[in-house]
């Protein structure tokens, strides 16, 4: 099915809204730290790890190294590890899916030291830790 004329100036528009804060002009893999490095149309750069990204993490330094730029720049894809990413969300902190992004934040969650997380891990294994599951 086509979009329509309208559908398809409607699109236009939403795009040319989402490139005012900036697009993609170069992306580069820097291995030293293994990172993504953009240089938006402001002239602005911007980095983040590949770990932090869905589609990246743990990808071996010559996949990362070879990114592509859609023509409107608001897209990178890694053709050798078929992953997209969008840069509207990635500048707003978002590096992947719901799904994904929750994964992360629960992991960085469990892994928080706190006085008062320590006390309860201490008192709990002081009653024998966590219960076991039930079979079944």
């Amino acid at each position: 099915m086509d979009p329509t004329d309208q559908e398809q100036r409607a699109a236009e528009q939403r795009m040319g809204e989402a490139r005012q804060g900036g697009h993609v002009v170069a992306a580069r893999y820097v291995r030293r730290g293994s990172r993504v490095v953009l240089k938006l149309s402001t002239g602005v750069e911007l980095a983040f790890p590949t770990d932090l990204a869905e589609g990246l993490a743990g990808a071996a330094p010559e996949d990362l190294a070879e990114i592509e730029v859609s023509p409107s720049g608001l897209g990178l894809h890694w053709p050798r590890l078929d992953a997209d990413l969008y840069v509207p969300a990635l500048m707003q902190g978002v590096f992947g899916s719901q799904r994904w992004m929750a994964a992360r934040l629960g992991a960085a969650g469990g892994k928080a030291r706190s006085p008062a997380k320590t006390a309860a891990a201490q008192a709990n294994g002081r009653k024998g830790g966590r219960p076991r599951k039930a079979a079944g």
